[in-house]
């Protein structure tokens, strides 16, 4: 039933979850001098300042390069994640002005990254949990016109497949955020297949979309990369 219930939350968290350019901008970050005297000698030191891109393609291409490889976060560093930060807070200035409309938040979605690496699945997500689940899919489906379906695939210690998923409903919040009410998990661990717990929701807010990724921000700030797992035709 532990199994049953972290990956419940894997799913309940899930959600939580283009055109112009500019001069480069740069990020900004402490600079400091160091001065001091020796015989009549000055010696000074600068920290280098750090540029992001500024155009939104390639934005999207470096926080995909970045998360890519790293079990959806949790193989970064403190300041891999910081870069990640930046990055995604510079692409949000390219969002669509209501995103909740664009039609482009419909399709199959791949979970790449979260800030809080452990938010999607809770306990089974730590070091130790790692050990005996292994996470192998987590996929988010939006359908129109307000259906969302989360799904986490898992196999336990290489031995046993089974799978998580729930069914929500949509509803936009404002122009950025929604809310999805999910129905009760279903559970499916080898032969087994059961319904249990009780609805839940979540809120987020999305931040940004395009045909490749979308990025989201769940109610306590967690960052999530949404890659598409199809091209759109």
């Amino acid at each position: 039933m532990a199994i049953a219930t972290s990956a419940s939350t894997a799913l309940v968290i899930l959600p939580q979850l283009f055109t112009s350019t500019s001069n480069c901008r740069t990020f900004p970050l402490h600079r400091w001098w160091s001065i001091k005297t020796d015989g009549g000698r000055i010696y000074a030191s600068v920290s280098a300042a750090t540029s992001l891109p500024t155009r939104p393609d390639d934005l999207v291409a470096s926080i995909v390069s970045k998360v890519m490889q790293t079990d959806r976060g949790v193989l970064l560093a403190r300041d891999e994640h910081q870069k990640v930060a930046a990055m995604a807070t510079e692409l949000q200035k390219f969002c669509v002005d209501e995103p909740v409309k664009c039609p482009l938040i419909f399709g199959e979605w791949d979970v790449l990254y979260c800030s809080n690496p452990t938010s999607p699945g809770g306990g089974y997500r730590s070091s130790i949990g790692r050990l005996f689940l292994k996470t192998n899919d987590m996929i988010q489906v939006v359908e129109a016109h307000d259906i969302v379906r989360n799904r986490v695939s898992f196999s336990i210690l290489g031995l046993l497949e089974g799978e998580v998923s729930l069914k929500g409903k949509l509803t936009a919040l404002d122009k950025k955020w929604i809310q999805v009410v999910f129905e009760p998990p279903e559970l499916k661990v080898g032969g087994l297949e059961f319904t249990y717990g009780g609805k839940s929701e979540v809120k987020l807010e999305i931040t940004y979309i395009d045909e490749k990724i979308r990025l989201g921000k769940g109610s306590r700030g967690s960052l999530f990369v949404f890659q598409r797992r199809k091209p759109i035709s």
